[in-house]
């Protein structure tokens, strides 16, 4: 079965335009009640979170009338982050996770993503089954049995107490000064009172949200804002999470930037170590830098890559029995602790080394030479395939040709935005302007 509505992490768009509009909403909350009602029972609830953005009110209501018409009772977490609902799902025994969430994107746009009830995103061919329901006739519920929709006011502090397990016994965060830049999202209470309950001096960023300023300048795609509020108040380390809370950067005293990679080498390197990483693997995407690759062989370690999308990593680690996978984005997936990525969890790990070992941030989060890298997006418009036009598969053609044997290339439509991603990695720095140049002209002409 295939899928058109769902895109590589959810069903995503502008807010009030199709599919994020309430009508479709409560038409998706009734497939996945139905879906998740296939064996005909009426015990089954769904736990429903949020960021903050404004449209979050519209579509968690239409979610909740969809869902409860089809018999689907409801739990309304409010705004948690990502890895919460994924925790809660599986904590509170339901057979569905709901977050609605266009994660780093800004906040004209809103997603919503289902998990199952192991805590885990659905797979592709679940989705699609949804999407096939979707397309025809739902049965509804009978009268007596509507489902129910309550709110549980403790769902963040259950996940925040959940999240300090994770921290290292023993181990405290005194004496650290942290810039914790929440993005106006769906971390703005919990990352601050974690980190200051575990005993850091928290320098909160980004936790006046007003429903418009989710990402506005702030957050893991907007650093520059937490770098400087690092170097301002002489603090030891920044982390910026996204407006969802499942991606993180890191930032060391001088303000600069550790991304994904330069994060998971660290712990890869450390796990394996302690004979953690099991099967001496991590999993990373195709966009990974060639230096995390090269860094890992140099230790013995494997790297299994995956498309893009941190469910690609999270189905392959599953299916490998691997546990430490993610993205340069910033995703950093953990099975031993969490179902999907996790920045807050991330950042608690990178701060327990740095309270362990006495060492910098600037030290631990620079564990490998990058090779130049170059990332370009070309937005295009509805009903557009600039990369089904001859003239750009030509381009493409003779970039690969010139790169081959020097580095490589990647060119891919964005799963999340109507972009078309081109990236390319060499060690010439001027072929690799050149090359992108070259494919970004061709698409843009395209388009």
């Amino acid at each position: 079965m295939t899928r058109k509505l769902f895109g590589t992490d959810g069903v995503r768009g502008r807010a009030n335009t199709f599919p994020m509009t309430a009508e479709m909403a409560l038409r998706l909350g009734a497939a996945a009640g139905k879906f998740f009602r296939r064996d005909g029972s009426i015990a089954h609830r769904v736990v429903i979170g949020k960021d903050t953005r404004l449209s979050g009110y519209m579509l968690e209501n239409a979610l909740t009338a969809g869902l409860t018409s089809t018999g689907m009772n409801v739990l309304l977490l409010g705004p948690v982050p990502t890895p919460a609902v994924g925790f809660l799902t599986r904590s509170m025994r339901a057979d569905l996770g709901v977050m609605i969430s266009a994660s780093h994107n800004p906040h004209q746009d809103n997603g919503i993503k289902f998990f199952g009830p192991d805590g885990f995103k659905l797979s592709d061919d679940a989705e699609a089954e949804i999407e096939a329901i979707l397309a025809g006739e739902i049965d509804l519920a009978e009268a007596d049995q509507i489902g129910r929709a309550r709110r549980i006011e403790d769902g963040r502090g259950r996940y925040q107490e959940f999240v300090k397990t994770t921290f290292p016994p023993g181990l405290r965060l005194d004496g650290l000064k942290v810039v914790i830049d929440c993005a106006n999202g769906a971390a703005y209470r919990a990352a601050p009172e974690v980190l200051w309950e575990l005993g850091a001096d928290v320098i909160p960023l980004g936790v006046t949200p007003n429903g418009t300023n989710i990402n506005d300048r702030v957050g893991s795609t907007h650093t520059q804002t937490a770098a400087e509020a690092v170097v301002a108040h002489g603090a030891d380390v920044g982390i910026c999470l996204d407006g969802d809370a499942d991606r993180v950067m890191i930032l060391d005293a001088h303000g600069s930037v550790a991304d994904g990679d330069q994060i998971m080498a660290l712990l890869a390197s450390r796990w394996a170590a302690e004979g953690r990483l099991r099967g001496g693997t991590l999993v990373a995407t195709v966009m990974s830098n060639l230096g995390l690759e090269r860094f890992l062989t140099g230790r013995g370690l494997r790297l299994e890559r995956t498309a893009v999308g941190d469910r690609y990593v999270v189905e392959a680690m599953r299916r490998g029995g691997w546990n430490l996978g993610g993205e340069q984005s910033g995703h950093i997936v953990m099975t031993d602790y969490a179902t999907t990525g996790d920045g807050l969890i991330a950042g608690l790990q990178v701060l327990a080394e740095m309270a362990r070992t006495g060492q910098t941030a600037a030290t631990l989060v620079d564990q490998f030479a990058t090779v130049p890298q170059m990332l370009k997006n070309v937005r295009f418009g509805a009903g557009s395939a600039p990369l089904e036009a001859e003239a750009v598969k030509a381009t493409i053609a003779q970039a690969e040709q010139r790169l081959a044997g020097k580095g490589r290339l990647l060119i891919r439509k964005s799963g999340t935005e109507p972009l078309v991603r081109v990236m390319a990695e060499c060690e010439d720095e001027a072929l690799l302007t050149a090359v992108v140049d070259e494919i970004v002209g061709a698409v843009r002409a395209a388009v």
